[in-house]
């Protein structure tokens, strides 16, 4: 059984600068405006993968290195918190399984995304990887292969340590 997960995020206000309202949606992406700053809307388009902690941070090398680094997303606040958007998630059941069971949280059908500027309770979100830096927005699957070879690897090193 899933729990239930927040389609949105606590925030205070500020207000999104126009510039990157127009720019999010030259991309293509479904925005709202609101009164804390721009959301994200979730479609068939794009979606996004939520990942905390040490497993946001090992996902991120393993990108990193691969040149496979899309748009991330970092949300302020006492552990690293990561969205990567992603497109592809219709044709992704086995990935999207695959990332909810390591732990993940999958934002897909109308949830929505702090965007920067959006300022939360805990500070503003803000890009770790900008949508202009990124090559590309990868599929579903490159995040989900790359929480597996994190998850092998953390294995590995656990069963390589033992004397």
């Amino acid at each position: 059984m899933e729990k239930a997960v927040p389609t949105t995020f606590p925030s205070s206000v500020t207000m999104a600068t126009p510039d990157a309202v127009q720019d999010y949606r030259r991309r293509g992406w479904t925005v709202a405006e609101t009164a804390n700053g721009v959301c994200l809307i979730t479609d068939e388009q794009v979606s996004a993968i939520e990942l905390t902690g040490t497993l946001a941070a090992t996902v991120r090398r393993f990108l990193r290195s691969n040149n496979l680094s899309g748009p991330v997303i970092e949300i302020p606040g006492a552990q690293r918190r990561e969205i990567h958007l992603v497109v592809g998630a219709a044709k992704a059941a086995l990935a999207i399984e695959a990332l909810r069971a390591a732990g993940a949280t999958v934002h897909t059908d109308s949830a929505s995304i702090p965007l920067p500027p959006t300022r939360l309770a805990t500070g503003s979100a803000c890009w770790g990887v900008s949508p202009s830096e990124a090559r590309w927005v990868p599929p579903v699957v490159a995040i989900a292969a790359a929480v597996r070879a994190a998850g092998t690897r953390r294995t590995a090193h656990l069963t390589g340590v033992a004397c």
